[in-house]
Parts: C-alpha cells; sequence; structure tokens
C-alpha cells in the first residue's frame, strides 16, 4: 500500500471510528495525475444518495501530456462499494451529526487507486484543545526521556 495523499484535517476536526476501503472512478489521465501525487483534499466530503455514494471536491490537476479533452478537476466522483456497505453507512449517516469524511488516496497490491472513508464526529473546540496538550505532554516526555539517557 503506497499513500498519495492523506487528509490530516480530518484527523484533526473529526472523531473516526468506522473507516472502509473503496474503489473510485476516474477517467483517463486522472490516474496518471495522481500517480504523480497531484491530489488535493481541501474540503472533500462523501455522501450516499439512492444506494450509491460520491465523492465531492477531490481536486486532481489535469495531466499535462494528456489530449485536448480533459476532465474538470472538481467534479463529483463515484465510489465503487458493496450495495450492503452502501446501506450499512447509510443507516449510519441517519444519526445527527456523524459525517462521511475521505481519509486517504491510495494504491493497493495490485496498483487499482483506493480511497479509505471513515464516519466522523465533528470535534468541538475544546476536544481540539485537549489533543494538542496530549500531544504537547507526550512530546515533553519523550524529550525527557531522550535527555536522561
Amino acid at each position: 500500500m503506497k499513500p498519495i495523499a492523506t487528509n490530516k484535517k480530518a484527523y484533526q476536526n473529526f472523531n473516526l471510528t468506522d473507516k472502509w476501503e473503496c474503489g473510485i472512478a476516474l477517467n483517463g489521465a486522472e490516474v496518471k495525475s495522481i500517480r504523480a501525487g497531484r491530489v488535493n483534499f481541501k474540503d472533500t466530503y462523501a455522501w450516499v444518495k439512492e444506494e450509491e455514494m460520491f465523492l465531492s471536491n477531490l481536486h486532481i490537476n489535469p495531466y499535462e501530456q494528456a489530449g485536448y479533452i480533459q476532465p474538470e478537476p472538481d467534479r463529483v466522483r463515484k465510489l465503487l462499494m458493496h450495495k450492503k456497505e452502501i446501506k450499512r453507512i447509510h443507516g449510519l449517516m441517519t444519526i445527527k451529526g456523524k459525517t462521511l469524511v475521505p481519509t486517504k488516496i491510495y494504491f493497493n497490491s495490485r496498483g487499482l487507486v483506493k480511497v479509505e472513508i471513515a464516519v466522523g464526529q465533528g470535534k468541538k473546540q475544546f476536544d481540539k484543545r485537549e489533543d494538542i496538550k496530549k500531544r504537547e505532554l507526550n512530546r515533553e516526555v519523550s524529550r525527557a526521556i531522550r535527555n536522561r539517557k
């Protein structure tokens, strides 16, 4: 598994619970552009509509050596999953405050582009502050241990 891009903001802004791996429907040269790492996760989200899943605002820069017909960089892309999984996710999404957040894009062992999505609930401001305090405390402890040796 070779990660292409990770959504760092998802880990900061959401408490992520369940994670799934799903395929993504891409056109032509988008795979080459992803292989070059020209992907941006900013404000990306997933949603379910009539037993289908979609990914919005995933920006894939156009591939320079492709022909004159280029797909739109920010278009809505279909996510490929089994219907049972989609129904389960849709059931989780009916709970108030839950959102579908893509966390990373990577190539699997067969060379296919996969997207990892997670169900998340937004963090409050005080939750974010607590996470920062824990991180700083862990850094100080590791520094103290390192300096002691």
